[in-house]
């Protein structure tokens, strides 16, 4: 077994109170204005998110990588964190929800990791109060390493100094941050809206973010120095086979279908397969393919030009007439059912390879951890929806809830396409992650 090595770089976590405290919009402001002196910065994003490591992997310059010990495992984050810190020259990593929401949550892969914390908190409307609490959450759990509060949404010098008087010695204030809706990220229904559709606003977002940071309440800001340094050690993960060798596989990638993870990609290659990426929205053929991946995204805000898209449309019939796998998750599988209803109860033809109907919800949906309990064995994966469907075939199987006895998402079988709401996290399976794509399915 080869030897454990270490390998120390500066790093610091930002978590919150609560979602909506301004996490991500201070994470990218701080990857950018760092990126922007010269620093290699990697960003992590807590849990599984698809939406946030867009923007951020823009306003760092490199890659963001999702961590969650229940999904990828313990050791999988170790080595992620490991590989970083030997080219990085700062690590952020951006926390999930509130501090210790969840299980396992932001606090506790803080602490696995030995990572200080930032506490982000949104203070319009409160000043002491803001001490109060962000006391509370620095010495809830004696495993954490506090490195101080960040105030965000400070509406005066006064505001500022009075929390700043608040707080003791042992909870330093790292940043008081000027209200300022310019820098703040736009949002949708599932979170912010993707980074490609708004490349050259978030631009301007960034460059502002940077030097709000800095600005007018920031002048004794102890964020835009680099934080100390923590040392992070290499894990030991099971070797890739080459389950997919020779194989071929056709991605959709487009406005409508973009939440895929990197680790996902990385690990179909590192198994041998060969990515081809096409769009559904404006292709009129899919590549020459071995298997398809009909991901997640937004196919409700493109109902309409994927509805039209006839020959796109035929072509995907084709390829699951005759058996070919096909793999599609939350959004790729409202395509594949036989129309869909957006917000404004428009009902548009989708591909129709799987009986049934799917239809927007608004507000009410679906979130939480949930292992996919395949035929081929179990996937770790998660569920995020606004939508319901109606009308389909009898599951082959559910997802498993993380923490509630009641079935999660149907899993759904028809020829070589499995379909679910589940977004699967191929690292937590290769081998069923491969049977799927390889078309060697059970049950």
């Amino acid at each position: 077994m080869a030897s454990q090595q270490s390998v120390s770089c500066p790093a610091l976590f930002l978590t919150a109170p609560s979602s909506g405290e301004g996490k991500t919009t201070i994470t990218a402001a701080l990857a950018r204005y760092f990126r922007d002196q010269g620093k290699v910065v990697r960003v992590f994003k807590t849990g599984p998110d698809y939406l946030d490591p867009q923007i951020l992997a823009q306003a760092s310059g490199q890659d963001v990588e999702q961590l969650d010990l229940w999904m990828a495992g313990e050791n999988y984050c170790q080595q992620k964190l490991f590989e970083a810190a030997q080219t990085a020259d700062l690590i952020l990593v951006e926390g999930a929800m509130g501090m210790f929401d969840g299980e396992p949550s932001s606090a506790d892969l803080a602490a696995r990791f030995n990572i200080p914390v930032a506490i982000v908190m949104n203070v319009k409307g409160m000043a002491q109060t803001a001490a109060a609490i962000a006391m509370g959450l620095a010495n809830y759990r004696s495993d954490i390493s506090v490195a101080g509060l960040i105030a965000n949404n400070c509406g005066t010098e006064r505001h500022a100094q009075l929390i700043r008087d608040a707080l003791p010695e042992s909870l330093p204030m790292l940043a008081t941050l000027a209200r300022d809706p310019e820098v703040a990220l736009p949002e949708r229904h599932l979170g912010l809206v993707q980074a490609e559709e708004v490349r050259d606003e978030l631009e301007h977002r960034f460059t502002l973010g940077a030097e709000w940071i800095k600005g007018p309440l920031a002048e004794a800001n102890k964020i835009t120095e680099l934080p100390e340094p923590v040392e992070f050690f290499s894990a030991q993960l099971p070797e890739v086979e080459p389950l997919l060798q020779g194989k071929t596989i056709a991605i959709a990638k487009d406005e409508a279908f973009s939440f895929i993870y990197d680790a996902n990609l990385r690990l179909l290659e590192q198994m041998g397969a060969e990515l081809k990426f096409f769009s559904p929205l404006h292709d009129s053929t899919l590549p020459e393919a071995d298997s398809l991946w009909l991901p997640g995204g937004y196919p409700e805000l493109h109902a309409q030009a994927l509805s039209d898209n006839h020959k796109m449309q035929v072509q995907v019939r084709d390829f699951h007439l005759v058996g070919k796998p096909i793999l599609a998750e939350c959004g790729g599988f409202l395509y594949c059912l036989e129309d869909l209803t957006d917000l404004e109860d428009n009902c548009r033809p989708m591909a129709g390879l799987l009986q049934g109907h799917g239809a927007m919800r608004g507000k009410r949906g679906c979130q939480g951890m949930q292992t996919a309990m395949l035929p081929e064995g179990e996937v770790q994966a998660h569920a995020h929806h606004r939508s319901r469907s109606a009308g389909t075939p009898e599951p082959v199987g559910y997802g498993r809830r993380q923490r509630h006895p009641a079935p999660g998402e149907s899993i759904y079988r028809e020829k070589g396409l499995t379909a679910s709401y589940l977004h699967l996290f191929f690292a937590s399976n290769p081998e069923a992650i491969a049977a799927i794509f390889s078309g060697n399915l059970e049950g």
